[in-house]
């Protein structure tokens, strides 16, 4: 099974969430999903939150310690320089 670490970014307000997952898929629509309850932070700040970055991960324990290295950052702009350098890849 492989796991993702995600960023999504609100349409509307141009906020981004970190996360991981073992379905992208599916976390994706329980951030947009207002009846889901298990994603607060998505939830209080307006969405529709779309993937602007994914990566893919063997284990869990990979994927949380990258994710915990993204969070860390606490920046704006390496999260958004993050995501520029994978759209300028594809």
């Amino acid at each position: 099974m492989d796991y993702y670490v995600y960023i999504l970014q609100s349409e509307s307000t141009g906020r981004y969430y970190i996360g991981h997952t073992d379905d992208l898929e599916r976390r994706v629509l329980q951030h947009n999903d207002p009846e889901y309850h298990g994603s607060k932070t998505t939830k209080r700040f307006h969405g529709p939150w779309t993937v602007v970055y994914s990566e893919t991960y063997k284990t869990r324990s990979e994927a949380v310690v990258r994710e915990k290295q993204i969070k860390v950052w606490k920046s704006r702009k390496m999260i958004a320089q993050l995501v520029e350098s994978r759209q300028s890849r594809d």
